[in-house]
């Protein structure tokens, strides 16, 4: 493995939506805040202070 790379230790598949272009924006699940996604995004949408502190919770630790 290369130092370079990406890939790092933990093994969760991060994907995320597409950030939206302008409004309307997709509500957060847990806060019901407007998002950086677009409204007709169809998954589960987190605004940045909720998706920073899932982060959190679910980072790696080693």
């Amino acid at each position: 493995m290369s130092d370079d790379s990406d890939d790092g230790y933990c093994l969760i598949d991060a994907t995320r939506p597409p950030k939206a272009e302008g409004p309307p924006y997709a509500e957060c699940v847990l806060c019901r805040k407007p998002t950086e996604y677009p409204q007709a995004y169809k998954g589960i949408t987190l605004c940045p202070v909720c998706e920073w502190q899932e982060a959190q919770r679910t980072a790696c630790s080693g």
